[in-house]
């Protein structure tokens, strides 16, 4: 099974000891790929599996969305992902939305005005629930009945 790395090739040792428990063999490094060899991988991984893990790796590494993985056949392919100029400002603004929000000791420099009170609404007609219907009691047993014919307490 081969690894393209492209671009995230300066962590290919990284990724290589991160593989290594998962696989059961530690991939060779050579260049911008990873190879591991398919006898040597243990029963039941496959490409699709080894997908995953590279994608949790890239997560925690907080790359993720930086990149795309796929996979054909044994060959699975990192391809970093090319943001659009409309893309590239959209993160461009929420980069800087998240560096102008305050901190607590400095206090926010715009206050918020309360929100207006409404005035009162006028009372809606309540509506009232339909009766409710009786239901047929269900018949004593010999057991509940004591032989006065009257119900017998409950036992617990």
């Amino acid at each position: 099974m081969k690894i393209a790395l492209g671009t995230i090739k300066d962590q290919g040792e990284e990724l290589a000891s991160f593989l290594e428990p998962r696989l059961g063999v530690k991939p060779s490094v050579s260049g911008d790929a990873l190879e591991v060899e398919d006898g040597s991988i243990r029963e039941g991984v496959r490409p699709r599996h080894v997908k995953t893990y590279i994608k949790r790796f890239m997560y925690m590494k907080g790359v993720k969305k930086k990149y795309r993985v796929f996979v054909s056949g044994k060959e699975l392919t990192i391809q970093e992902i090319e943001l659009g100029e409309e893309e590239e400002k959209e993160e461009k603004k929420r980069k800087e939305e998240a560096a102008k929000v305050p901190s607590k000791e400095e206090g926010p420099e715009e206050k918020e005005e309360p929100a207006p009170e409404k005035a009162p609404e006028e009372p809606k007609p309540e509506k009232k629930a339909a009766p409710k219907k009786s239901r047929a009691k269900k018949k004593k047993t010999e057991s509940e009945t004591s032989e006065s014919g009257k119900p017998s307490p409950p036992s617990s």
